[in-house]
């Protein structure tokens, strides 16, 4: 009978043993794989990680984006470790997302970049700004304070608040959400450095300029015309214009001065403008870019065509090419058959 009691109880002992480790089991399972992110009617939103954030302010920022259950959440996070392998950025987190999918999406830094297109069409330092405000966690306001700190852009650039511009090129980006304004110009910077190899070097020494004078030349230049070989001739005539101490009188320089980036014709009265940018004014290069510069026509600009010309005006055909002469008497009869030809067309602003 001592030996049937003892089998019983050694019965029912397994049976606990085999439902607490069953039970044990089923919440482990239960913990690592259950929904726990819901998202109202939404299938998916972004889930956005300030630099500096611990695992205490993790939870709370997953608590306010819809994770339900905040025990099993920490019993799996804290099982494979995420407060060691916290990363800012912005993630895409998906409605029912179990615990083990929050986990990884976090702990192996699987954040969803920010994609920001930069073209030529962008003028200023302002427009940069706004098109990266609000995009990411830098601020306009960090923005500013570097781009206003010369001391800070001349060590780590080389250039200043007007030439900053001349790190950009012209294309689409992606970047982590939690960049900062150092990290992006830093990043241009990278880009920029790559770009100008010895080859290019060589060429801008041989013009007498360094590479972000070679870009505000070239930003002159693709605004003047978007044909190649038109780019190379027109930068050979403002190459010319500089060796003999003459202004550039660049109409697109008055554009930027003036800030009035949609006019189609350049008036007298546009000459008017007291700044540094307006070369009809001042001579030598302007201090900085007047807009993005694309690669072929920096490209062009190194390239340009040796020759003789010193005054330039487009053709009246307006189409892209322009009629170059060496005296100022020609010039002003190809200038006069251009302006007739806006007249004729009813461009007058």
């Amino acid at each position: 009978m001592a030996k049937r009691k003892s089998k019983k109880g050694f019965g029912i002992v397994t049976l606990i043993l085999f439902i607490v480790i069953g039970l044990g089991a089923y919440y482990v399972y239960d913990s690592f794989f259950k929904s726990n992110i819901f998202l109202d009617n939404r299938s998916s939103d972004f889930l956005y990680i300030p630099t500096g954030t611990d695992y205490e302010g993790l939870k709370e920022i997953l608590q306010k984006e819809g994770l339900k259950d905040i025990e099993a959440f920490d019993w799996v996070a804290k099982k494979m470790k995420l407060h060691e392998h916290i990363h800012p950025g912005r993630y895409r987190i998906l409605s029912k997302m179990s615990n083990r999918e929050i986990v990884n999406l976090l702990k192996y830094n699987k954040q969803e970049k920010v994609k920001i297109t930069l073209t030529a069409n962008i003028h200023t330092i302002d427009e940069i700004i706004e098109i990266l405000d609000n995009k990411f966690e830098m601020t306009e306001s960090e923005l500013r304070n570097l781009l206003e700190n010369e001391a800070k852009l001349a060590e780590q650039f080389g250039l200043d608040k007007n030439s900053i511009t001349a790190l950009i090129i012209p294309n689409t980006y992606e970047f982590s959400w939690a960049t900062s304004a150092e990290t992006f110009f830093s990043a241009m910077f990278k880009d920029y450095s790559a770009f100008w190899n010895a080859n290019r070097l060589s060429k801008a020494a041989q013009m007498n300029l360094r590479p972000d004078e070679v870009v505000s030349l070239a930003a002159i230049v693709y605004s003047e015309s978007k044909i190649k070989t038109e780019q190379q001739k027109i930068a050979g005539v403002y190459l010319n214009r500089l060796k003999k101490g003459m202004l550039l009188q660049a109409d697109p320089t008055l554009t930027f001065a003036n800030g009035d980036f949609d006019v189609n014709r350049v008036v007298n009265a546009d000459k008017n403008k007291d700044s540094k940018y307006n070369t009809y004014k001042y001579k030598g290069l302007p201090p900085g870019p007047i807009c993005l510069v694309p690669k072929p026509a920096i490209e062009a600009t190194l390239n340009y065509i040796k020759h003789n010309y010193i005054f330039f005006c487009a053709k009246p055909a307006l189409n892209g090419y322009s009629d170059f002469s060496i005296t100022y008497e020609q010039h002003q009869k190809y200038a006069a058959a251009y302006q007739k030809a806006l007249d004729k067309k009813g461009v007058f602003r």
